[in-house]
């Protein structure tokens, strides 16, 4: 240690002489004020890099206390309920398959599984299509385009009961759509979008996709600014029009954001509920034939004669099917990426 850090509390350094007893007890008591600054100054730098470690998982907690509550504990629940015959007022016993197998017997169910199987098959394209083709019509930086981008994202901002009005008006047999096409002769009798089972059912696929366009629009216009302009300028070299371009620049550019949103749009799809509930108000249309797999769950799980254990069973079967369907998607994405 230098002299001067020693003699830094104003003594000269002349005023001690080695010899005496009195400059060693001072010089003593130096070095433990030094080693007492050290000591602090290593503490304190201590306790600053445990903040630092534990600073991340601090911020994480919260989420992870919510995550940990309501969605695992809820799925290990849920799994062991699967496997009983509880009810709201009473827990159950154990029955094995029992829930399983009166799944494939019981006719709402498979007319749900049906509904909800082609609700996939036909929403899916549009909602992997559709916003792909608006995010590229709509991609520019000009006001006009800011105010078509704000357009076309307001349906995902609105309530589900508001979009169910709306479309209810709108599609009733005196409604504004059925008035249009029998003003212009299209149509001599109203037809029945909200009383007809496919009616209901392709209509409801209809809400989806104008509900769902705008979301996925943003995604897509994420995507489409990372795409490298010199390839359309070189497009447009080789005298490619819009269309060339948009099938061998765009897609290309985009594909693994397609496949993003086909994962998300299917499990989206097959957990329909919002569309078809608001429609039918409640009722899944004539004799309950427009059914969805989230509204049997919800018909045998709510209410004072719910059947809490195999509601469970049928939402194990809907995880499965949604899991099986999410990896075989990825399997062609990862075939498509060789």
């Amino acid at each position: 240690m230098s002299n001067k850090k020693l003699f830094a509390n104003g003594e000269s350094e002349s005023n001690f002489n080695s010899d005496s007893p009195r400059t060693l007890q001072k010089l003593g008591e130096l070095v433990k004020k030094q080693c007492h600054k050290i000591n602090k100054t290593s503490n304190a730098g201590r306790k600053r890099s445990i903040f630092k470690i534990l600073a991340p998982y601090l911020f994480v907690l919260p989420a992870f206390c919510i995550v940990f509550v309501f969605i695992i504990i809820a799925a290990l629940h849920t799994f062991k309920l699967a496997f009983t015959n509880a009810t709201l007022l009473s827990d159950g016993h154990f029955v094995g398959l029992d829930n399983f197998v009166r799944l494939f017997k019981d006719e709402y169910f498979v007319t749900a599984l049906i509904n909800s199987s082609l609700y996939v098959v036909c929403v899916v394209p549009f909602m992997v299509i559709l916003p792909l083709i608006l995010a590229n019509l709509v991609k520019g930086n000009s006001r006009i385009m800011g105010f078509f981008r704000t357009s076309f994202y307001m349906p995902v901002v609105m309530s589900a009961v508001v979009v169910g009005m709306i479309w209810t008006n709108l599609l009733d047999s005196s409604g504004l759509v059925n008035s249009v096409l029998k003003a212009a002769h299209i149509i001599d009798s109203s037809i029945p979008f909200l009383t007809d089972r496919w009616g209901i059912l392709f209509s409801s696929m209809f809400v989806t996709i104008w509900l769902g366009l705008g979301y996925y629009m943003v995604i897509y216009l994420t995507a489409l600014a990372n795409i490298n302009k010199s390839l359309y300028e070189a497009a447009d070299l080789d005298g490619a029009g819009a269309i060339r371009k948009f099938i061998s620049v765009t897609m290309p550019g985009v594909r693994g954001t397609m496949w993003l949103i086909t994962m998300l749009s299917t499990i989206s799809a097959f957990r329909v509920f919002n569309e078809v509930y608001v429609l039918t108000n409640g009722t899944a249309g004539p004799g309950g034939m427009d059914i969805t797999m989230s509204m049997l769950i919800k018909r045998e799980g709510t209410g004072i004669y719910a059947r809490t254990g195999y509601a469970s069973a049928i939402s194990l079967v809907v995880l499965v099917i949604v899991s099986t369907f999410l990896i075989i998607q990825r399997f062609v994405e990862k075939r498509g990426e060789r």
